[in-house]
């Protein structure tokens, strides 16, 4: 045993404090948004070491090689001693590793390849190519799309057909085909000894049910196993820690219930819940106790979080008793909502926070399309993470390019991109149209070319420009008809067309306030950077516009929560199902608890459903609401 560096009842908070120190046996710990989880993995690390436990007895199980070694490092530090013995990593490395040692047990010699994602395409592709897939009739799932539907049955723990109808259903009439494809994509990894990312759950598992000696000598290996983010586990990696932990159960799982919102990649809700099951006697640890935001801000989480159906108790509480309370912003229209936002960003800079501290959180990379295009003409910086930048988009990109042939016939790279579209049409056609582009050239010679061409996707073509070219037709009338037309192009060019369209659909109601088509391109054409590097503002400066789902771990002094309104967020999807409603709840109090100081959420509401008073959720903890009736207004 090591002489004791640390002073643990200093160093940490009382529920830390017996998180830490927590004797052996399974043990639950309920680490609230902020609450210094990291920290107390960290000082059990330390801990466990100097009351003498080996490194090598050590297993910790994160989401990513970096969380681990970041926790390792950290540990290290604190007790002045290397833990290169302790094994740290993510499940999937953990179980290569056991593989690569025994997997003779499973029929796999030490020559046996995983596959990354590049390796599983092209074998999906050569197996479509072999099972004649390739010239049906109706369009059939390209190779990533499958690799994400074979992923999903293994993540979600749910059959292929459920699967399809559940996230695919434009695939639904090829499930008997993909569940063909399935088997000969698993015979032949087989016959070849190839494994692909799920496989090393599903092997590793299977490794650790068949072989009895193998588990029981892991087992009495890792005498204490750590589980980060334990509400982000799946089925599988749930097994895994119960199998491993089957002669001791000294098991620390730490996360937190109210952040369980990563159920699309397979996490699952229950794993935190019926961990007590899993472990009879577990000890359940409640970390409160908030280093983030304000308490005005931790109330209204609180009251986010109060009403869902199933969760474990807890109330976050912080000794920062000051602070602003959270603001509810209603206003009448989308560009109401983004001209708000921005006016309250420059007035936050203003005051002196930097827009490096300031986000922008959204359910659907799609709400924040009206925002940038505001922000850009504001002359706001922004970066954007989860899902694409508006102008960024093939599908916003493929529709404009019909209207920019219209605005401008000289425009050579919209030609290529709407001549491309046309059946029949390649690369070498569409070369031989736009050489023929001049200084001088006009939208009638360009439509009198198109005429004489054999293919009757020109044809075709040449009869929407000129129909888009119409003085009689406004703006909306004009994008309705691009869509029509793009409309089985972009059902037969991308597998996951049912997101695309809602993105166009919306790019309708941006469409909808402008008059003009020369200025409704020339706004989305002033792009903003597409990333932090290429900054030329002083000291890398920008505002961050995210998702709520990539934004979880960060936090910012203030954040501004869009589109809080129903069918946006919550999601329009989730309205049927009571498992995904509750997840949209975690999804809002993860979205609150980012902010440090200042907090405001926005609805649009039309103006003759605004009560007058605020919604009763709301109203214990924010202030009276500046409806809104007309112009907009934020409550103060």
């Amino acid at each position: 045993m090591y002489p004791p560096r640390i002073d643990y009842q200093k160093e940490l908070n009382p529920a830390q404090y017996e998180a830490v120190t927590a004797p052996e046996g399974p043990v639950l710990v309920i680490a609230g948004a902020g609450s210094g989880k990291t920290r107390t993995l960290v000082y059990r690390l330390a801990y466990l070491v100097e009351r003498g436990a080996d490194p090598r007895s050590i297993l910790l199980l994160t989401f990513t090689r970096k969380a681990s070694g970041e926790m390792l490092n950290r540990a290290a530090h604190l007790i002045q001693m290397p833990l290169t013995q302790v094994m740290g990593g993510t499940f999937h490395s953990i179980c290569y590793q056991w593989l690569r040692q025994f997997g003779d047990r499973l029929g796999y010699g030490e020559g046996f390849t995983v596959m990354d994602r590049g390796d599983q395409g092209d074998l999906l592709h050569m197996l479509k190519d072999r099972l004649g897939f390739k010239q049906l009739p109706t369009p059939f799932p390209r190779k990533e799309t499958v690799a994400e539907i074979f992923s999903a049955t293994v993540n979600k723990d749910l059959s292929l057909e459920r699967i399809l109808a559940r996230d695919y259903p434009q695939f639904l009439e090829h499930r008997e085909r993909l569940a063909q494809m399935s088997m000969a994509y698993q015979e032949e990894k087989r016959r070849h000894q190839l494994l692909d990312y799920d496989d090393l759950l599903l092997e590793g598992r299977r490794l650790l049910q068949e072989h009895e000696p193998v588990r029981h000598r892991l087992s009495e290996r890792f005498q204490h196993v750590m589980v980060d983010e334990y509400q982000d586990t799946n089925r599988l990696q749930a097994e895994l820690v119960r199998l491993l932990a089957y002669t001791h159960h000294n098991v620390m799982a730490v996360g937190d219930d109210s952040q369980s919102i990563y159920s699309f990649r397979g996490a699952n809700f229950r794993n935190i819940m019926d961990f007590p099951r899993l472990f009879p006697g577990a000890r359940i640890i409640k970390l409160e106790e908030n280093y983030r935001s304000t308490q005005p801000i931790l109330d209204l989480a609180n009251g986010i979080i109060a009403p869902a159906r199933e969760k474990y108790t807890k109330c976050l509480f912080t000794r920062r008793q000051d602070g602003k309370r959270p603001r509810l912003i209603c206003t009448g229209s989308e560009n109401e909502q983004s001209r708000a936002v921005v006016a309250q960003v420059q007035a936050l800079q203003k005051e002196g926070i930097s827009l490096k501290n300031i986000a922008v959180l959204f359910r659907a990379g799609y709400h924040s399309f009206d925002l940038e295009i505001e922000l850009t003409r504001a002359g706001v910086p922004f970066v954007k993470f989860g899902g694409f930048k508006f102008m960024e988009s093939a599908h916003i990109k493929d529709l404009l390019s019909f209207l920019r042939v219209v605005a401008n016939p000289r425009d050579g790279l919209s030609w290529n991109r709407a001549l491309l579209m046309a059946p029949g049409v390649g690369r070498q056609s569409a070369n031989k149209f736009t050489a023929q582009i001049k200084d001088n050239f006009t939208l009638d010679q360009a439509l009198a070319l198109l005429k004489q061409q054999r293919q009757q996707g020109l044809k075709d073509l040449a009869g929407l420009l000129a129909r888009l070219a119409s003085p009689t037709k406004n703006l909306v009338e004009r994008l309705n008809l691009a869509l029509e037309f793009y409309d089985p192009i972009v059902r037969s060019r991308y597998d996951d067309f049912p997101r695309r369209l809602k993105d166009l659909e919306h790019l309708l109601t941006i469409t909808a306030r402008y008059r003009e088509l020369r200025s409704f391109l020339n706004d989305l054409t002033l792009e903003p950077p597409s990333s932090v590097a290429d900054i030329a503002t002083p000291h890398h400066q920008y505002l961050t516009l995210s998702t709520v789902h990539s934004a979880k771990g960060l936090e910012w002094d203030a954040v501004f929560i869009i589109w809080a309104a129903e069918g946006r967020f919550p999601s329009i999807y989730s309205e049927e199902r009571a498992e995904e409603m509750e997840e949209e709840r975690r999804l809002m109090y993860v979205a609150a608890t980012r902010a440090r100081t200042h907090l405001t959420t926005s609805a649009i509401i039309d103006t003759w459903e605004l009560p007058s008073t605020p919604p009763p959720a709301l109203s214990a903890t924010c202030p009276p609401v500046c409806w809104s009736c007309g112009g907009w207004r934020w409550s103060e």
